[in-house]
């Protein structure tokens, strides 16, 4: 087994047990941060498993997308920002 097949290994076991824990809480405040796990491991993965320099600007997009997301998703359920009308 090489370094890079090692490194897809992690990644992927990683992913699994995340995914697995973001389906199993059942709160949702402790479902978000394994749910930004998932997407490091889904972008790593890409970015081992497909040998190409577009697929790392594809795997960071991805990253920083998921990541703009669930800090949109972590913000509205904080209360989003106070208007003092």
């Amino acid at each position: 087994m090489t370094t890079q097949e090692i490194a897809i290994l992690v990644c992927v076991s990683i992913g699994v047990i995340s995914a697995v824990r973001v389906i199993a809480e059942r709160n949702t405040m402790k479902k978000l941060p394994f749910l930004n796990v998932l997407s490091f491991a889904i972008a790593g993965s890409l970015a081992l498993l497909l040998p190409d320099p577009l697929t790392i600007l594809a795997a960071a997009a991805y990253f920083v997308g998921t990541t703009l997301e669930s800090n949109a998703i972590a913000s509205s359920y904080a209360g989003g920002p106070k208007n003092d009308e």
